[in-house]
């Protein structure tokens, strides 16, 4: 399964409503740029963003026009302008959410700076971001960002560099290919050329929406072209969460992707299923999403103003395509207190306090122990057919350690790790489920 995939790029309201013509700009007396530094999560980019003197931490997706709160805790509370009530509808199975707008709040990435932004604020987090991340995401920013900046997207380094268009010149770059944007709804697509069939060499072309926002490599919408069909070789999982619940879809692998002159070797491709895919298609010509994935081999240049994007091959072009092979979703699940030990000493019961004279033998261990909040981490979902699931690991079971090391040691991405490589491989967990501790067996499968 994925380890994550957030997808608000469709989002749709229940009621027309007027956008501000908010705007961004420069101010301090450096005008021309501001650099920041970001986490790379899951393959998304998390930066902070202060809202109304508040700094919280966004994902920067250009797959989203509108800029979206959506976990908040009375530590994190703001103050919101001019709100209103009203109904989101986005991917997933259920019915839309009830949210808040807000509109005139201050925002601010260091020096630029907007004071008339829109806000749609969601009253209940169905799709807990933070605990498929293992860290703290309150939102969501987009279109509002990339529309008033020249974004360059350093995933090598984690920094982001964005310039005032009204002074950037772009320098000759050889190794660079610059792709003409097209914008349905202010999202960017591109076309591109992916290569499905495992036996002859035919391309079909596509047109893919640049996803920041998505942790996948690629996703392909079913029967969008004739020859999109999920491959024979797949197995059905979980995608992620989206504002109107879980997202489903077929897994698999495709021959390559070719963007330009760069080609890209036997990625991951998730095929949704038909009500995602209704959603998710408002735009007709599209026929699937280029995600994370994909886009961290790159350094990237965004200008929306030209409609244009510029790729250029980084050190981790030719890496390849890992997925969970465990059958489970494993979420953060908050903090709990752990008992470490810190350091044993030693001392000679009899000394005389001279090291180099001793009246005995006898040793004496003096252990040291400490309390500290450590993570801990839940299965959200186990998948059908799975290992997992066929060795009895159920939903919500918390895991407390895994191959005889506690959970607590590692980070989210970490444990994640432990279910990404190597086919066959055992895995022995612990779990507690109702207060009880059980432990359990299953191989890591690989079916794609």
């Amino acid at each position: 399964m994925t380890v994550l995939l957030v997808v608000f790029s469709t989002l749709v309201q229940s009621q027309s409503q007027s956008q501000s013509q908010s705007k961004f700009k420069f101010f301090g007396s450096n005008d021309k740029e501001t650099t920041i530094r970001f986490k790379m999560i899951n393959n998304l980019i998390v930066i902070p963003v202060n809202v109304n003197g508040k700094s919280l931490s966004f994902i920067l997706d250009t797959g989203v026009d509108k800029t979206i709160l959506f976990n908040l805790s009375q530590n994190d509370s703001i103050g919101l302008n001019n709100v209103k009530k009203i109904n989101l509808q986005g991917l997933g199975d259920g019915e839309p959410i009830e949210a808040l707008l807000s509109k005139n709040n201050n925002m601010a990435i260091k020096n630029f700076i907007s004071s008339t932004e829109d806000v749609y604020v969601i009253l209940k987090d169905r799709f807990d971001v933070s605990g498929r991340m293992g860290v703290t995401v309150h939102g969501i920013i987009g279109h509002k960002i990339f529309k008033d900046a020249i974004v360059y997207i350093n995933y090598a380094f984690n920094r982001i560099t964005l310039y005032n268009p009204k002074y950037y010149k772009y320098k000759k770059c050889r190794k660079c290919e610059e792709f003409p944007l097209q914008f349905y709804r202010n999202k960017p697509y591109i076309n591109a050329k992916v290569r499905l069939d495992t036996i002859g060499n035919k391309f079909t072309d596509v047109k893919m929406l640049i996803d920041t926002g998505g942790s996948e490599a690629i996703w392909l919408f079913e029967n969008t072209k004739k020859e999109i069909k999920t491959p024979i070789n797949f197995f059905k999982d979980i995608l992620g969460e989206g504002l109107s619940g879980t997202i489903y879809g077929n897994r698999s692998r495709i021959k390559g992707i070719k963007l330009g002159r760069f080609y890209i070797k036997n990625p991951t491709v998730s095929f949704l299923d038909s009500s995602s895919t209704y959603f998710a298609r408002q735009f007709k010509a599209r026929n699937g999403s280029i995600g994370g994935n994909i886009l961290k081999r790159f350094k990237v240049w965004v200008d929306y103003r030209n409609k244009k994007i510029i790729l250029k091959k980084s050190g981790s072009f030719i890496g390849g395509f890992e997925y969970n092979m465990s059958g489970l979703d494993v979420v953060y699940d908050g903090k709990i207190l752990v008992k470490e030990l810190v350091a044993a000493t030693f001392k000679d019961a009899f000394s005389d306090g001279n090291s180099e004279t001793l009246q005995n033998n006898t040793v004496s261990i003096v252990s040291n122990y400490r309390y500290r909040f450590k993570p801990s981490y839940r299965i959200k979902h186990v998948l059908k057919n799975s290992t997992a699931e066929a060795a009895g690991v159920l939903d919500n079971d918390v895991i407390t350690r895994i191959n005889g090391v506690g959970v607590h040691q590692y980070t989210l991405k970490q444990l994640l790790g432990k279910f990404q490589i190597g086919h066959n491989k055992k895995v022995r967990i612990h779990i507690k489920r109702d207060g009880v501790e059980m432990k359990f067996e299953f191989r890591l499968e690989k079916k794609i």
